[in-house]
Order: structure tokens, then C-alpha cells, then sequence
């Protein structure tokens, strides 16, 4: 694993690093493989990021879109990571429909669509049973409890490591969400961490030593690079080691 963490001047500047970032590793990708994949996150600062994207001239008929997590309820609901990724970004390109593989919701049953999202993937990347696929960029962020994705503290998410999905579990709502190992085979996560509400969380990820029980996003460690990009108030402060 290669680690680079840089702390930008504003979250502009962490929304327009992380563009250029995602661009290049697309566009690596496709120059390598013929077709590039992506695992989005969901929230507030990865929005303007989809914005920007949506501006960019990229082969999309080329580019694979997925989702690292998922809120249990339609793609249509205000909170549905899917939906507002659509909404910033997607319909606004020439990506084919077949292209975008979001995460199923509409079962009644969480432990059911995260069965049908894994043999998806597998199917998808051509992998067997127990084996992991590695995307080439996923992006995740954190929360003040430093969960990522939908891996939250002392959850039984954190300990699977025979699926590529799982049900996560935020306050007895359930989440779908890609597992520690399937994260942690991707050529390249980018976090994209803003806000000064995130410095205790960043103090326990990069602390020499701490529970990933505790602060799960210390888990991620991919077998390829590890960027943390950080605006100033989200940095402020921080022992990087």
C-alpha cells in the first residue's frame, strides 16, 4: 500500500485535486484494460466532485459505475446515494444505462439484495466464489464516528470476509455496503475528508495505534494507493506518522 495524504486550501481545491485524480485513474485504466471501473460514495462532499465529472470529456460507454454504499430505501428517496449521483451527474453524461450497476433496495429484504449485488459483481469481473475484484478507484468518506462506507463501530459488518457485500447497520436502519477486503483490493481509494468536524475521527484513523473496531476507516489499507485528501479544517492539526 502507498499512502499520500495532502491537505488543500479549501474544499474547492479538495473537490478539484480529487477530480483530476479520478480522471487520470479513468483514463489509466481504460488506456490498460479497455474499461475502467468506479465505486461511489454517498454524502456531501463528493457531490460537487460528480458535478465537475459530469463536465469532463471521457470515453463513458468505457466507464463502470458502482456504488461503495447504499441506504436502504429507493433510488428515488432524498437520501439514496444512487439518486443524488444520478441527479449530479449521471443524466447529465452519454453513459450507457447497462453501465451503471447501483445497488439493489426494492426486495423488502436487505440480506437478499446484498445476495443479488455480490453475484452481480462476481459475474460482472468474472470472479468465483471468495475471490475479490479490484476496482480501479473507489471513493469513500468518513463520519465523526470514523465509519466509512457503511462499516460502522462494533457492527458485524467489520467481520465479514467471505462476500463482496454485506448489510451494514446505522442505528437499526440497514445499509448495503462493499466489504473491508473488497475495498482493500482496489488499485486506488481516494477519501475525501472536509470539515474540522472530522479531526477527532482523523486523529484515531492515523493514530500509531487504535481499535478498527472502534474506527473502522483504519481498516482501509488497499493493495494499491491510499489517498487521503483533506481540506485545511479537516487537517488542522494532524500527525500523519
Amino acid at each position: 500500500m502507498e499512502r499520500i495524504v495532502e491537505i488543500l486550501d479549501d474544499k474547492q481545491a479538495l473537490v478539484a485535486r480529487s477530480r483530476d485524480i479520478v480522471v487520470e485513474k479513468l483514463k489509466d485504466a481504460i488506456a490498460t484494460r479497455n474499461q475502467a471501473t468506479i465505486a461511489l460514495a454517498g454524502g456531501s462532499t463528493p457531490r460537487p466532485l460528480y458535478e465537475q465529472l459530469a463536465a469532463q470529456e471521457l470515453p463513458w460507454d468505457k466507464i463502470h459505475v458502482f456504488w461503495g454504499d447504499e441506504r436502504y430505501v429507493d433510488p428515488a428517496h432524498a437520501d439514496s446515494n444512487e439518486g443524488m449521483a444520478r441527479k449530479a451527474w449521471l443524466s447529465k453524461v452519454n453513459i450507457p444505462e447497462s453501465n451503471i450497476h447501483p445497488m439493489p433496495t426494492g426486495a423488502g429484504n436487505p440480506q437478499v439484495n446484498a445476495a443479488e449485488h455480490d453475484a452481480e459483481l462476481q459475474q460482472f469481473f468474472g470472479v468465483e466464489q471468495g475471490e475479490f475484484p479490484a476496482f480501479d478507484v473507489i471513493l469513500l468518506g468518513i463520519g465523526d464516528d470514523a465509519h466509512t462506507a457503511s462499516l460502522f463501530p462494533h457492527t458485524d459488518a467489520l467481520q465479514v470476509c467471505d462476500r463482496l457485500i454485506t448489510v451494514g447497520n446505522k442505528d437499526g436502519h440497514p445499509r448495503l455496503t462493499f466489504t473491508i477486503p473488497l475495498i482493500n483490493q482496489a488499485r486506488c481509494v481516494l477519501f475525501l475528508i472536509a470539515g474540522a468536524n472530522k479531526q477527532d475521527a482523523l486523529a484515531h484513523i492515523f493514530a500509531e495505534n487504535d481499535d478498527p473496531q472502534q474506527y473502522p476507516a483504519r481498516f482501509i489499507q488497499p493493495q494499491g494507493k491510499l489517498y487521503w485528501l483533506l481540506d485545511s479544517a479537516a487537517g488542522e492539526g494532524l500527525q500523519t506518522g
